[in-house]
This record gives C-alpha cells, structure tokens and sequence, in this order.
C-alpha cells in the first residue's frame, strides 16, 4: 500500500501466461504447493541479511545525519544570510519566501547527498535498482523543484500565520496545511507521478488480467472502473515488485508495476490486487490522512514548544531575531525531524495492522475466484521475498522501529493458515 512493496511480472503488451517457468531458486512459483515458511537460498539468504543490516544502519546514520546538518546550519548561521539576501531584494514577504525557500531547501538538501547517493548505491550493489547515475539525478532534480514549489507557498503561510498568532500558529497553520495536504494527494497521481514513470492503462497492456480483475471487483461489491487500473514501467528503474494505492476521491487508482506482471502469474496477480483493493475497500488512505492529520497537530504543539525554548537559549547566538524570523525554519525543521524518529514505531505499527488487514481482505476475496487462494498467496510472499531480498529473520527491535508492512515470513504463515470458512466460522470481511 502507498508505495510499499508488494508484488511482480513479463513484457508489456504480452499475454499473462497462467504457468511462467520457474527460476531455479523460486521452488514456489511453480504453482504446485505454497512454501511452509518464507524460505530463501544460501546465497540469497546471505544478500538478504548484508542489505538488511546496510539499510538499517543508513536509516539510523541518515536521521542522526540530518540532525547535524540542520544544527550545522544553525552554528554557521548560513539561514540569517538566506534571511538577509531575501530581505534585500524586496520588502516584499511572498518575494523574500521565493528567495529563501529554495536557497535553505538546497542547501540541506544538498549536504544530504551523501546518505542518498549510498542508499543508491546500495539498490545497485544488491540488484534492486537498474536506474542509471544520470537517471538517478535528473529525478532528484525534479523532486527538488516539486519541493521549492509546495515549501515556498508552505514557508510563506507559515510565517504569516505565525506574525498574524504569536501564540495560537500552531493549530492555525494546521488547519491551513490540511486543505494543501489534501490537495497534494488528490494531485499526486495526477500530475507528479507521471514525471518519474509512465502509467499505462492496465486494459491496454493486459486485457485478460483486467477481465479477471473484474470478477474480484463484483466479488467485494465494488465499483473499481477499467480506467483507474494502471500498470507502471517501473522496471525502467528498478528490480523490485510493487503494487499499491494512490490518489484520493477522483484521483484514486491502483497502480501495478509492470514487474508484479512480469514476475506472477494471473492468479497470483489477482491476489495482489484482492489485496489493493482491500485498502481501497477499508478506506485506508482516508484513515491515514486523519492519522496523520493528528500527529501533525501533536508535532506542530511540540515544534512551537520546542522552537521557543531553543531560541531563548541559542537564538540570539544562531543570530535568529524571533520565532517569526524567516531564519527559525531550520531550528523547527529540527524539532519536527527529531519528533517523527521517536514515533516511528507508531508510524509503522499503524501501517502494520493496515496491511495485515489488507492481506486478510485480499485472501477473502479472492477465496472461489483463485483456485487454491491460500497457496497462491504464500507463493505471491514468497516471490515478494526473493526479489525484494526481505531478511527471514529480523531483529525485533528493527521490526518494531522500522517495519511498515509485517514481516514476508508472518505473511507467509499467515496466508497458508487463514482458511476460516474451512472451520465454519464467518470471514472478516467479505462474507
């Protein structure tokens, strides 16, 4: 769901075939019987780990890496001299936010590279990415521009709500921002996603698979029109298999990355998509936005207490003049980067339970429609497993901190065990 790893499939415009051949290392795709437990080879097995242990030892070094640049910024007052440039070339506060916006948004930006270049490297080294240095490049840059754009009309909100309500800012610059947090999600789809990947109408390039998609869709009781069922050529870019939700109201669609195509059979396809539309059906995205709609209520409480207890103390150090000083931004950048690591673990246990939900949903539904659902989905995690290189085995406290979606193992044993109507009890969802 919302960009989270799901799935794979073969080339575009090809007919799904029911039985692809398997690879050697795949003994799950064969479409005999789903695996016992997620499983992977020796070799595999040691990728696996070595990816995992890299990725997290980034994610931990990027976060206290942010916190340096940020106070970095501070102690070489390098934002007051954003400030002043700005103030220079006009008295005028929008024209002063389209100076400073983009210059401080580079500069952190920037100093950041690194983090991000061996998060890169990384995808390559462990074949999870095909995406070219240039390509690479070119989509930072795009996303650098998408930045100066929406921050710029944020930054000059925010310090205008903060000069208008020196106490109260924080909850109107709430309610301010929910409307603009909406708006970007309806747009999203829409406008932004096309210009990193090209989305093709899934009845263009797979027909059959849409006629069998339909069949899901009558049996959940939901309208999904052909038009809102797109395929992604994401193997442009990566190796990895994905599926998810996006979009909001009349911009909400399913996207399929052409790899889940290319790597999966019809039937586990159709389990993929039972489990998309049990986000679409549970209203996940809508309970997302409220979730996340209230955390940034609690942050921008915190971010206003924190930011004028740290300029009493460094402001005039940090040669920031007050709160309402365009050159406060990054002190607030810190505080809200600060409080969104220490609730990580809520973040994702909130994600977790709504893909567990999904993966019940999406063995319901198709449950009749695909013969053998349950080893079909075990095989579908399996796949998941291998391609994505998901460690077997996790450490608890990295499950806990940093995993957005159950482990490929727990779904693996939860799909070959979930059979309630074969114990003559009533499904969760679709009855």
């Amino acid at each position: 769901m919302l960009g989270a790893p799901l799935l794979p499939a073969q080339e575009k415009g090809a007919a799904l075939p029911e039985k692809p051949s398997a690879p050697p290392d795949a003994t799950a795709r064969s479409g005999t019987t789903a695996p016992q437990a997620y499983t992977l080879p020796p070799d595999k097995l040691e990728k696996a780990i070595a990816l995992s242990r890299a990725r997290n030892w980034l994610y931990f070094i990027d976060i206290a890496y942010g916190l340096f640049i940020l106070l970095l910024i501070l102690r070489l007052r390098i934002a007051p001299r954003f400030r002043d440039v700005a103030e220079r070339v006009s008295s005028v506060r929008f024209v002063q936010a389209l100076v400073f916006t983009p210059l401080i948004l580079l500069t952190v930006d920037v100093l950041g590279l690194p983090t991000s270049i061996y998060g890169q490297w990384l995808s390559l080294k462990y074949e999870q990415s095909v995406q070219s240095w240039g390509s690479w490049f070119w989509d930072w840059t795009k996303g650098e521009l998408i930045g100066f754009v929406v921050f710029i009309f944020l930054l000059w909100i925010l310090y205008a709500v903060i000069r208008r309500s020196p106490k109260r800012w924080w909850f109107y610059f709430w309610m301010a921002a929910l409307p603009i947090i909406v708006f970007l999600i309806f747009l999203a789809p829409l406008v932004i996603d096309p210009l990193f990947f090209k989305f093709t109408p899934l009845e263009n390039t797979q027909p059959q698979l849409v006629t069998e998609i339909e069949k899901v869709v009558k049996r959940g009781g939901l309208e999904i029109p052909r038009e809102r069922m797109f395929e992604s050529n994401a193997s442009t870019k990566y190796k990895t298999v994905n599926a998810y939700v996006t979009g909001i109201g009349a911009s909400k669609r399913v996207v399929v990355w052409d790899n889940t195509i290319q790597k999966m059979t019809s039937q586990q396809t159709l389990f993929v998509f039972g489990h998309e539309m049990g986000h679409y059906v549970l209203g996940h995205i809508r309970n997302a936005l409220l979730f996340i709609s209230a955390v940034l209520l609690l942050f921008l409480y915190l971010g206003y207490r924190g930011l004028h207890w740290a300029l009493r103390r460094w402001g005039q150090g940090w040669n920031i003049r007050g709160v309402d000083d365009w050159a406060s931004f990054p002190v607030l950048v810190l505080f809200l980067l600060l409080f969104s690591f220490l609730f990580s673990p809520i973040f994702n246990g909130f994600s977790r339970w709504q893909e567990h939900n999904a993966d019940i949903y999406g063995l319901e539904v198709v449950h009749g429609i695909v013969e053998n659902s349950s080893e079909v989905a075990g095989q579908s995690f399996q796949i998941l497993g291998e391609i994505n290189l998901a460690d077997p085995d996790p450490h608890p406290f990295i499950k806990y901190w940093r995993y957005s979606h159950p482990t490929v193992a727990e779904r693996v044993m939860f799909a070959r065990t979930y059979a309630p109507w074969s114990k003559g009890e009533q499904p969760k969802y679709v009855k």
